[in-house]
């Protein structure tokens, strides 16, 4: 798959409704982040550097925020979601919230430009 639209063409339609609304949400959240895909996944990148990934799987979905000081500034919001390191599971009938998504989209953003102004 070299597209997102692609990728998205060939995920079930109920993880795919999900991932699609994390993809607008991502859009609105960022305008300046670019998508691509990254490690076969829907990324997207921010200023050159990856600020996002989401991905369906067998028997969930997954959202990658790229950042541990993410998912731990979240982690009241994550109680109900299994979390590792970089990653935030879910199953398509419980997805993540939109205000959810645009808040770690929001940080992640943050994030990157600290990091392209030398402060990160």
């Amino acid at each position: 798959m070299t597209t997102v639209t692609e990728y998205l063409r060939a995920v079930p339609a109920k993880p795919r409704a999900a991932l699609q609304k994390i993809r607008r949400t991502i859009k609105a959240a960022a305008p300046g982040a670019v998508e691509v895909i990254s490690y076969g996944i829907p990324t997207f990148k921010y200023q050159g550097r990856m600020l996002v990934s989401y991905a369906a799987f067998k028997d969930h979905c997954s959202f990658f925020p790229a950042s541990y000081a993410v998912i731990a500034a979240c982690k009241k919001d994550l109680r109900p979601y299994e979390t590792s390191k970089g990653t935030i599971r879910f199953v398509p009938e419980r997805p993540l919230s939109t205000a959810l998504v645009r808040k770690m989209v929001r940080a992640r953003v943050r994030e990157n430009e600290a990091r392209a102004a030398g402060r990160g």
